[in-house]
């Protein structure tokens, strides 16, 4: 970990243009704090996802990027900030670009009016982790959310792991379809089987390491009277055993050794049993000492929360940035206390916060300390 300060940047220019519900928006703010409020429905999320866009993945609501062209608009769409960092001003933009005829929409990503390949060309300038209520059943819900979760906490550290993990994916896909069609077809397997490995390994390290390294930043840095309770974490699969008892060439020959045994039980499931993609992130209420999935729906609230936040100063300890933090509509329904509690937790973590609201009574507090901004279709105007 860099044991150096994390670089702190702020967003101090945003526009969108024919993204979402914003045919043409020009947003200046100033201070690291930045809350936005209006009725359900006005585009205060939209504005969260515009800058999750900067991150590699398809942001914070995972949709299509076609889905975030506006309604009516021409089918493409743009999205620039003006970042203002430690080591100078740049300007960051990505978009849709309109198709040409017989082409498809391409996305485009720009760093200083230069073209850059993909967006984790971005992660040199910012990185960016979020909380939205969709995760609120996180620690209730299938295994599959968990996993998603947690490849995204390693994405805000390492940039390169969504292109392991598509790869993977298209790997499995590839010898599930061998299986079905040509069983019988062991050099086409094996070759198959090797790449899984190699991947899969890949994945479940660096999983690993990020799971690791997190649960050792809660347990130093925990505060047994925060208002949101420490989380313990670990990993359940018999990949994560494997790659947490052999080094990584030794469990890859072992991975492969099960794949190619297991042949004939993944075809007859339609799907590879064994492997990153039958992980699951474990998470336990720490003062309590018990499952997270069997502690109050507040509780989770808070547990989650405090996982986020400790999320963010791991991608700062780690990557030597501090990150922007987007939450949604994360305030709503905590007791005075831990709102509170929250707030002063944002301002020390030193990277720029923007949180949505219906309520502007949610953000009174923030008085003086924070842009406060009424969000309506289409506009963003001072509260």
């Amino acid at each position: 970990m860099s044991s150096s300060p994390a670089a702190a940047s702020r967003i101090v220019r945003l526009i969108l243009q024919d993204f979402r519900t914003y045919a043409n928006l020009d947003l200046a703010v100033s201070r690291p704090l930045v809350a936005l409020v209006g009725e359900n429905g006005a585009g205060k999320t939209n504005v969260l996802e515009a800058i999750s866009l900067f991150m590699p993945g398809r942001g914070l609501r995972r949709a299509e990027l076609g889905e975030m062209a506006r309604q009516g608009g021409p089918g493409s769409f743009a999205v620039s900030l003006t970042l203002d960092a430690p080591y100078g001003e740049h300007r960051l933009g990505t978009g849709l670009d309109q198709p040409g005829e017989g082409s498809r929409a391409s996305r485009i990503c720009r760093i200083d009016g230069m073209p850059a390949s993909s967006p984790t060309a971005f992660a040199e300038y910012l990185r960016v982790v979020w909380l939205t209520p969709d995760l609120d059943a996180l620690f209730r819900g299938p295994a599959g959310d968990r996993r998603r979760f947690l490849d995204r906490l390693v994405l805000a550290v390492d940039a390169d792991h969504g292109a392991r993990v598509n790869a993977l994916e298209r790997a499995l896909r590839s010898r599930n379809r061998v299986l079905e069609d040509n069983p019988d077809d062991r050099l086409w397997l094996d070759a198959l089987e090797r790449e899984v490995a190699e991947l899969a390994i890949a994945v479940a390290a660096a999983r690993r390491e990020t799971v690791e390294r997190l649960a050792a930043l809660i347990l130093e840095t925990r505060e047994d009277d925060s208002p949101f309770p420490f989380a313990t974490m670990g990993l359940e699969g018999e990949l994560d055993t494997l790659v947490a008892t052999l080094p990584a060439v030794d469990a890859e020959d072992r991975y492969r050794a099960i794949l190619r045994d297991y042949r004939h039980r993944d075809r007859a499931a339609g799907r590879t049993l064994v492997g990153p993609q039958a992980s699951d992130l474990l998470v336990r209420h720490g003062p309590k000492d018990i499952q997270a999935n069997l502690a109050s729906t507040g509780e989770q609230k808070a547990l989650l929360i405090g996982l986020v936040l400790a999320h963010a100063r791991l991608v700062a300890s780690m990557s030597g940035i501090a990150p922007f933090v987007l939450l949604d509509e994360v305030a709503a329904h905590l007791d005075p206390r831990r709102r509170a509690g929250l707030y002063d937790t944002l301002e020390a973590l030193g990277g720029q916060v923007w949180m949505t609201g219906a309520d502007p009574g949610l953000f009174a507090e923030l008085q003086g300390r924070a842009d406060l901004l009424q969000v309506s279709p289409g506009t963003i105007e001072p509260l």
